[in-house]
């Protein structure tokens, strides 16, 4: 049976400008597309406008673009794709997969994740308070094999796990929309961090009960700050500098253990790319999470799966 092209995607939220952790992620991303000749595509999540600057979408594709990142397909905007999400919600809700939940997180909480207005079932009435929306879980014991972790379990647990997938402020959550587009556009690779792991058992439920199946997934290390935490907004990641693209793709190759030459800097863009395309080296990413100061090249010792 014929495999179908391979179709991978960068999928940042404009929360803030891209930093060194977002472009290891892309740039993994970008050349597991390449290798395997397949498309790549970039799609911004842009859901929740109280935490995403105005400024901040532009600022992303700038720096992809300062990287020589670029798209196979135009970029996608998950702002404009409201009626999707509405349709798969409607569709989960008519098939007993979805339901409304006016319980508030500290109910949950209270109630070890048990919902105490019985929403599961459907014998609460919502009336006028506002509601969620949540994806009903069933109990399973999920398997999968991550192409660079190896094979995975994870547990989910009907009620206790049900993600959210309509918030009750009425933004779409993240565990919906993701799943959505990523079977509209046909993704059938995901690369994305370590942080995300926990997600994938809840997100394939979602992927089967909209008809599809799940795409393979690679979850790389988080890069770190010196306190040794996740780089992000939330930890005041510096903004790449688009003026030095050269010198943060390397480095980039670097944290993904690559082990490119020290003369590789003083290339251009291109060339770069170049080299990673042609000495990629899934097998050599680090399975531990790296700072992003004082990243050397080196090999790296993984254990087998």
């Amino acid at each position: 049976m014929k495999q179908p092209r391979y179709r991978g995607r960068f999928a940042p939220s404009p929360t803030g400008p891209l930093h060194f952790g977002s472009l290891v992620t892309a740039l993994a991303s970008w050349l597991e597309a390449r290798t395997a000749g397949g498309d790549w595509l970039v799609r911004i999540e842009d859901l929740d406008p109280l935490r995403e600057p105005p400024e901040a979408t532009g600022q992303i594709l700038h720096s992809l673009d300062c990287h020589g990142l670029f798209p196979d397909e135009p970029v996608r905007f998950q702002s404009k794709r409201h009626d999707a999400y509405q349709d798969a919600i409607s569709q989960l809700l008519e098939s007993g997969k979805a339901y409304r939940c006016r319980c508030s997180r500290k109910q949950l909480q209270a109630h070890g994740g048990r919902h105490p207005n019985h929403c599961r079932n459907g014998t609460a009435g919502v009336g006028n308070e506002p509601f969620a929306i949540r994806f009903a879980l069933h109990d399973e014991t999920s398997h999968w094999h991550d192409q660079l972790l190896g094979p995975q379990q994870q547990q989910v647990h009907a009620e206790i796990d049900d993600p959210v997938i309509l918030r009750k402020e009425g933004f779409y959550a993240y565990q919906l929309a993701v799943v959505v587009d990523d079977i509209d556009q046909g993704i059938t690779h995901i690369v994305r961090g370590s942080d995300l792991l926990d997600m994938t058992a809840q997100q394939q439920q979602i992927y089967r009960a909209l008809g599809a199946q799940p795409p393979h997934w690679l979850h790389i290390p988080v890069i770190l700050n010196d306190q040794g935490q996740k780089l992000s907004k939330q930890t005041h990641a510096p903004a790449l500098d688009d003026t030095r693209p050269a010198e943060n793709l390397v480095q980039a190759l670097q944290a993904l253990g690559q082990n490119p030459p020290s003369e590789l800097a003083t290339r251009g863009v291109d060339a770069i790319l170049a080299w990673g395309r042609a000495n990629w080296q899934r097998q050599a990413i680090p399975l531990t999470s790296r700072q992003a100061r004082g990243i050397t090249p080196g090999t790296h010792t993984r254990s087998d799966h």
